[in-house]
């Protein structure tokens, strides 16, 4: 397909400018997304796209040009390597960028999965993650969630930004298409979750049980804190079981994304469908 449009070779470009305020987190109502691989999946999705930035070579390309013309139709914006370059996050941009409207988000969209999941007679898993600050971290932990497909992800206060460039490329897009309900009081939440017959749980290496003798059977609210400062003696006061992943050679922590994952894959052994776990 021939690219008719001109291309954008300075930085001081409106959209060039609006694309950068996005990635730094202060257009709060668009998500910025960087890549081949997630831009198919913003394209796929119901997301609402803003604009489509493309290296002049990249647009060109054998590789793009199965979707192009869809490309042609949400705003396509032609820039330099030089000026895509200042709009990517990555040290070795790929040459494409998607500027889209943020997901939705709130309880609501969990209570929705929650009642699906028990007409289904299944039994519904929900993580809340507290104080998880690393966005690296919190995207690992988005897909696994997606991958066992909980009903849905509470991140309290103080917690990384879901949709931040880092957090959409580690949990390799998981979070545009996750339930989640963002910056959320930590008391708020349990009571929320006990309200709706979510049984609030954590692990913690004080606890005497096994993640394994756990009945996963239950309903419940699964939490994981900060690994620097984990669950503090209120937020612990308000968990009603508390269990632990045993560890061997004095170790005393796991990255919490890999802890996410071991109880994750244990828990949908027995509250998921068998087609979920297959």
């Amino acid at each position: 397909m021939k690219l008719s449009r001109q291309i954008i070779t300075s930085a001081s470009n409106p959209k060039v400018k609006f694309a950068r305020a996005v990635r730094e987190g202060l257009e709060k109502d668009c998500v910025f997304v960087e890549g081949l691989r997630l831009a198919e999946e913003v394209l796929k999705s119901r997301l609402e796209v803003v604009n489509v930035f493309l290296t002049e070579k990249l647009a060109t390309s054998e590789r793009i040009k199965s979707f192009l013309f869809e490309l042609e139709n949400r705003r396509l914006v032609i820039v330099s390597e030089k000026v895509m370059n200042l709009i990517a996050d990555t040290e070795t941009p790929q040459g494409i960028v998607v500027i889209c409207k943020r997901p939705e988000s709130g309880k609501e969209l969990i209570e929705n999965r929650i009642s699906q999941k028990i007409k289904s007679k299944v039994t519904p898993l929900v993580l809340m993650l507290n104080r998880i600050n690393n966005p690296s971290n919190l995207g690992a932990v988005l897909r696994t969630a997606e991958a066992v497909d909980v009903e849905g992800v509470i991140l309290t206060k103080g917690s990384a930004d879901a949709f931040s460039p880092k957090a959409i490329r580690g949990s390799m897009g998981a979070c545009l298409r996750l339930p989640i309900w963002e910056r959320v009081d930590f008391f708020e939440a349990v009571a929320w979750a006990k309200k709706n017959g979510l049984r609030v749980s954590c692990a913690d290496v004080k606890a005497t049980k096994s993640y394994t003798q756990i009945d996963w059977k239950v309903p419940r609210l699964i939490v994981f804190g900060s690994e620097a400062e984990g669950m503090s003696k209120e937020e612990l006061e308000e968990i009603q079981e508390i269990f632990k992943i045993p560890m061997r050679n004095n170790v005393q922590s796991l990255n919490v994304a890999v802890a996410c994952g071991i109880i994750l894959y244990e828990a949908i052994k027995y509250c998921c469908d068998s087609s979920a776990a297959d």
